[in-house]
């Protein structure tokens, strides 16, 4: 699932998928503001045939949170 959200982050910023970790933190690391980083959520929600909560969205700072949340709700 990294490999794909990789792949899906790299079209929202200018960021090399090499230095994509689950460490990094969007907006801190990754550079996202607030509208692209919720683009990316909605096609993150096409992608994975998920119905992101937008309440528990704020919760998502790392690349990691993003992977254990998507996981979390494909479980459900």
């Amino acid at each position: 699932m990294l490999e794909e959200l990789k792949e899906v982050i790299c079209e929202y910023v200018d960021v090399k998928p090499e230095n994509i970790s689950e460490d990094s933190r969007f907006v801190e690391d990754l550079g996202f503001n607030s509208y692209d980083f919720m683009s990316m959520v909605g096609e993150l929600e096409e992608k994975f045939d998920i119905e992101v909560e937008e309440r528990e969205v704020v919760n998502v700072k790392t690349v990691g949170d993003a992977i254990a949340y998507i996981k979390s709700i494909q479980e459900d």
